[in-house]
């Protein structure tokens, strides 16, 4: 069963998520909040496995929210949900430690898909939040292949762990990767989860930003 704490200061928003998670089978709503500050103590109690954080909130906004949630030991997942998707607040999101990123506007589907994987342990990105991403380090580094085709930060990597982390930032999933390079799942999560300690890197998303900041991965057209 997956915890979720559900952290909005619009409380027809707040509860319509938490009766849609609820209804769930796997999903349990293990409490709500209406800002930052409100969700601390909540999640120090019910200990959600995930956390869906609003941004824009008063007393205290959801990206600090989640930097100090994130900060504790055994902390659990954040799933940023925005009507905004301004540039600033992705970055703040990922680099504040979110796992997901999406906009409100997104389908019901969407968001139930989002919490699953995140409690999985994977990353999820919106697909326009992926492009923006994209076109963030495209428009920083215009040229990609200035660096060579072993930056040093990727260094540490086999030719087999930086051909995955190039696959990881492309957006496929681990069974997707194992198709592609016809290997075990198990084999691929091993590489995957080799590439994060060696790389240092939390989750997903931040291989995603690591892979385009060293010109791993190419925009597509």
């Amino acid at each position: 069963m997956i915890r979720v704490l559900v952290v909005d200061d619009q409380a027809m928003v707040r509860e319509g998520f938490a009766a849609l998670l609820d209804a769930q089978p796997d999903m349990e709503v293990v409490g709500t909040a209406g800002d930052g500050r409100a969700a601390l103590p909540v999640a120090a109690t019910r200990h959600p496995d995930v956390v869906l954080m609003d941004i824009r909130m008063p007393e205290m906004d959801g990206l600090e929210a989640a930097r100090l949630l994130l900060a504790q030991p055994d902390p659990p997942k954040v799933v940023v949900l925005t009507t905004f998707d301004l540039d600033d607040y992705i970055f703040d999101a990922l680099a504040a430690g979110a796992s997901g990123f999406l906009l409100k506007h997104a389908p019901a589907t969407d968001l139930l898909h989002a919490v699953r994987v995140v409690a999985a342990g994977e990353a999820l990105l919106a697909p326009e939040v992926t492009r923006r991403l994209i076109a963030h380090f495209v428009a920083a580094r215009p040229d990609p292949a200035a660096a060579g085709p072993r930056p040093d930060r990727l260094a540490p990597l086999t030719d087999r762990e930086t051909e995955v982390l190039g696959l990881v930032a492309r957006g496929l999933s681990n069974t997707e990767i194992a198709d592609v390079l016809v290997l075990a799942e198990q084999t691929v999560k091993t590489h995957v989860s080799r590439i994060f300690g060696k790389l240092g890197l939390r989750d997903r998303a931040q291989a995603v930003v690591v892979a385009y900041e060293c010109g791993l991965v190419r925009p597509q057209g």
